[in-house]
């Protein structure tokens, strides 16, 4: 995986729990790490469901390995949330292909 197709950069957040001054739980997205990624692939879907027409943006992104991620985490990028679907291991831990989805794509 060479440097140079690393030009994107991709913020990881994990869900935490903070209690307030008030002894009140609320959660919220914590960032975990800030890494340079390539996007491999993009594609986006509409469907009708529901209250109307939903957009969904399917991404796929390769970076360099990193422990601890799991499909329950997310990927911002350019200020928009990814769900993580799956995590595929590039190698013996040299890289991850990260497949996302977007809900409601523009």
């Amino acid at each position: 995986m060479k440097a140079s197709s690393l030009d994107r950069v991709i913020t990881l957040q994990r869900a935490t729990e903070v209690r307030d001054d008030f002894g009140v739980v609320t959660s919220g997205w914590a960032t975990v790490a800030t890494l340079r990624a390539q996007l491999i692939q993009s594609s986006t879907t509409e469907f009708l469901q529901g209250a109307g027409l939903q957009g969904e943006a399917a991404v796929i992104f390769r970076t360099r390995w990193f422990a601890g991620i799991t499909v329950r985490d997310r990927i911002v990028y350019e200020c928009v949330a990814h769900d993580i679907k799956e995590l595929k291991e590039i190698g013996r831990r040299r890289g991850l292909d990260i497949r996302t989805v977007a809900r409601n794509a523009q």
